[in-house]
């Protein structure tokens, strides 16, 4: 295992050696259905698949949600990863709240969860 966290760092800080930050989806799919995957381990950890080398590495991440699947707010959320180097916190709040206050549509509430919630 040791082997594998060497090589998944090296990966990792060799591409934020040429750039700030580095964007990744957060998962690979949009969420499942209440009870869908339950039965189903090894597709319960594939839904962590895009945040699992990230923890391993050892690396500061931040998820945001950035749109929703189906082209409109109708979808279901999708969030973006963004993933700093070592002790980059502070670079990678900074960045996430300015892609907070630049996307368009980020405080929409989807219909369903507003009826829910009451908004």
């Amino acid at each position: 295992m040791s082997q594998v966290r060497t090589i998944v760092q090296k990966s990792f800080r060799d591409a934020l050696d040429r750039n700030d930050i580095l964007i990744s989806p957060a998962a690979p799919s949009v969420a499942y259905e209440i009870g869908e995957k339950k039965d189903d381990p090894l597709a319960m950890y594939a839904g962590d698949i895009m945040t699992v080398n990230v923890n391993l590495a050892g690396l500061p991440a931040l998820v945001l949600p950035c749109g929703f699947a189906n082209g409109g707010s109708s979808g279901l959320p999708v969030g973006c990863q963004m993933i700093g180097g070592a002790f980059d916190e502070e670079k990678l709040l900074k960045i996430g709240h300015i892609f907070e206050q630049t996307l368009e549509g980020y405080n929409f509430v989807p219909p369903l969860v507003a009826d829910e919630v009451g908004c």
